[in-house]
């Protein structure tokens, strides 16, 4: 039984049309990863999945359940967490943590018990008596992780759950959602960032409100058919741009904050005249090197878009 499936969905804005016949399915114990950038319809999507959003046309069910035509029994069976920040700052991680859970009319007793066993979880046991005011973000993020963490969830939703968070922190997150996943939840989550694709078994690259490719995230890298020249330089200028150009004939450039990434199937055999040209032209370049293609790379290279 698949823990997600997405048929044919659309969403409407009045005449905007945000999502476009999308259709994707998680399998149960999947860790999937929505990538695309902001605007493409992934939030729009991860609300409208966790029911709090309507959609204009489509279908989804949740381990086989209609959610338009049995919303209470599959909202039982979801954990949603919002990219905005939802917990009070002003009460502990445990005061935090308990009020949710006896929003659910858990009794309090149990609710007591199982505040316990997820602040233990989630590694914030030592902190549970701390106001939120002063926890980190990654620690503040665990915190609204485990508020959707009741008994009987079976897919956890969550919506750029490490935004904001460094790098370190990031990881962790993502390695405590494997855990989670090896407790048998299936988790389906939405991102721009590609190293935190990249920590999912499946990927699905989503633009302009509908997905574009998916796969495992190895897969879809070796798709790629280009490497990339990375260069760093002093400057930027359009007379830069134009020399790069005379060098790749499907002009796949992307600027960078350093310098230009170009795309090419034959890196190897062009860097050495391409740096010569540039130093012609004045440039002061910094640093040169040969990358393998992230997701990020693969996403630009099919749709000619940034990711941000």
């Amino acid at each position: 039984m698949k823990a997600l499936n997405v048929c044919n969905l659309y969403k409407n804005y009045g005449n905007h049309e945000v999502l476009k016949g999308l259709s994707l399915s998680i399998d149960q114990g999947e860790m999937y990863a929505l990538m695309g950038p902001n605007g493409s319809g992934k939030s729009t999507l991860s609300s409208i999945i966790a029911c709090t959003t309507p959609p204009s046309k489509g279908k989804i069910e949740i381990f086989g359940l209609d959610i338009f035509k049995e919303p209470k029994k599959v909202k039982k069976l979801i954990g949603y967490v919002p990219q905005e920040k939802f917990t009070s700052p002003l009460m502990t991680g445990e005061e935090n943590l308990l009020y949710f859970i006896r929003l659910f009319g858990i009794p309090k007793k149990k609710a007591r018990t199982l505040t316990r066993d997820l602040l233990r979880q989630m590694g914030l046991s030592s902190d549970a008596k701390k106001r939120v005011a002063t926890y980190s973000g990654g620690m503040r993020k665990k915190l609204e992780v485990a508020t959707a963490l009741l008994p009987d969830v079976k897919l956890l939703i969550l919506d750029e759950p490490t935004t904001g968070l460094d790098p370190a922190t990031r990881r962790k997150f993502l390695s405590l959602l494997h855990d989670i996943r090896k407790d048998g939840i299936s988790i389906f989550y939405v991102t721009h960032i590609g190293e935190d694709a990249e920590a999912a078994s499946k990927v699905g690259l989503i633009d302009n409100g509908t997905i574009i490719i998916e796969d495992a995230p190895n897969k879809l890298k070796k798709l790629n058919k280009y490497n990339i020249i990375n260069i760093e330089t002093h400057e930027m200028n359009n007379n830069i741009m134009e020399s790069i150009k005379d060098f790749n004939n499907n002009h796949n450039i992307l600027e960078t904050k350093e310098g230009y990434k170009i795309y090419s199937n034959k890196p190897e055999s062009i860097l050495e005249v391409l740096k010569e040209e540039l130093i012609s032209t004045g440039c002061r370049i910094t640093l040169t090197d040969i990358l393998s293609p992230t997701l990020e790379d693969v996403f630009f290279c099919l749709t000619n878009k940034e990711m941000r």
